[in-house]
């Protein structure tokens, strides 16, 4: 059965349908509101180091090590979360991520830069997971399929929002008062919100399905049409990292500065639009294809880019591949659900959420040292797509999709 499949008598999908179904609306802010420290973060800890005299270069070192420590922890707190439940991982992380995030400004400068590096890097590996248990959740909170199909979406789509919202939250406090206050309310946003999704009840009661099937245990994890997968991700990550560093080549070039922001909030608004519309409705064939399909319009969204549009012209053309991108992104989550075996889904969730991650920092590091070729840039995007798209078509995951059957979450 295709994880798509609608009938014409089906009603049509209404995100009051999902945001009215129980426990949704609190499991969505709160995660939202908790998530919220990944954007601000980064900002604030840059701000704060620069107000401490740290310097821009040691800033941007503790904002990106703070970025990859959260990145490569995700995996083994969704082994945890696999293991041992959502509260017995959200709930100490995020006391510990926000103890850190309010302690940096107090107790580094006694330290020295030894010990800001240090509380920083441990802020980013107690960085609470809440992208991977709410992608977990959503089984048990909607079993209707399609209302499932609309919640991802919605979830996915919203998740540019946050990389506009808490960059300029996180400015505003540190320019208003001081980036030890962006720093704290970082730190309370984050744990506020892991509060909210940590006491709902399907986050407390959530357990991991058997890991054993008649006493033997489950299959591994890294099957090789998951890794393919997870490989292709970081295509995805390259061009999102390329997209920032693209967006300051053309702001420095044209000079006009609002063009570093102006250009990823366009991206990223195309991105909830898009989720919004994928959303509403169930889409012709299987999503291993909706994924194929979905990564070719994200490349071809990338093309224009290409002819070196001028500001406003760029900024109406990053929307297109914006639109694509929580297409992706969803039907990833759905077909690693169909091929990550029980027990194991938060974790696969999670490596999921690092290969984005590692494509990302690949595609900033690589676009910084090129950044003075506006062209060469603006061809790493398309570049990150064709790669992921070739991954694919080599690696074929449908096919294991169709040969495993769907994820026993789709007959739930």
């Amino acid at each position: 059965m295709s994880l798509t499949a609608s009938t014409d008598s089906a009603p049509r999908i209404t995100y009051s349908a999902v945001l009215g179904s129980p426990h949704v609306a609190r499991l969505l802010g709160g995660t939202l509101t908790g998530r919220l420290p990944n954007a601000m973060a980064p900002v604030a800890i840059l701000l704060w180091t620069l107000a401490a005299d740290g310097g821009i270069a040691f800033g941007g070192l503790l904002s990106a090590l703070f970025g990859l420590a959260s990145a490569l922890s995700q995996p083994v707190k969704g082994r945890l979360m696999d293991r041992y439940g959502q509260t017995a991982v959200h709930l100490p992380t995020a006391l510990l991520n926000s103890s850190l995030l309010i302690a940096l400004p107090v107790a580094a400068p006694y330290g020295g830069p030894t010990l800001a590096t240090t509380m920083v890097v441990a802020a980013g590996l107690t960085a609470v997971p809440l992208e991977a248990g709410m992608r977990a959740l959503w089984p048990s909170v909607l079993p209707d399929p399609r209302l499932r199909h609309a919640a991802l979406a919605l979830d996915t789509g919203t998740q540019g929002l946050l990389y506009i919202v808490g960059p300029l939250v996180a400015a505003a406090l540190a320019s208003v008062h001081s980036p030890a206050l962006a720093l704290a309310v970082t730190a309370v946003l984050g744990l506020a919100g892991t509060l909210v999704v940590a006491t709902a009840p399907p986050s407390r009661c959530w357990q991991p399905a058997p890991t054993t099937v008649g006493g033997a245990p489950a299959r591994r994890l890294a099957s090789g049409e998951l890794l393919a997968l997870f490989v292709s991700l970081t295509g995805i990550g390259f061009a999102l990292g390329a997209l920032n560093v693209w967006a300051v080549a053309m702001a420095d070039q044209h000079g006009r500065d609002i063009l570093s922001g102006l250009l990823p909030a366009a991206f990223s608004t195309g991105s909830f639009l898009g989720g919004l519309v994928y959303g509403r409705r169930t889409w012709p064939g299987s999503t291993a294809r909706q994924l194929l399909a979905g990564i070719v319009a994200f490349l071809a969204g990338w093309l224009p880019l290409l002819a070196h549009p001028g500001p406003g012209a760029a900024t109406v053309a990053v929307v297109l591949p914006g639109a694509f991108l929580t297409v992706v992104v969803a039907c990833a989550y759905q077909v690693t659900d169909a091929l990550t075996p029980a027990g194991r889904t938060s974790e696969s969730y999670a490596w999921l959420i690092l290969s984005i991650g590692i494509g990302q920092a690949v595609g900033t590091a690589l676009a910084g040292r090129l950044a003075d070729h506006v062209l060469a840039v603006a061809a790493l995007p398309a570049a990150g797509a064709a790669f992921a798209l070739t991954v694919l078509l080599l690696a074929r995951p449908g096919r294991a999709v169709a040969r495993n059957g769907w994820h026993r979450h789709e007959h739930a």
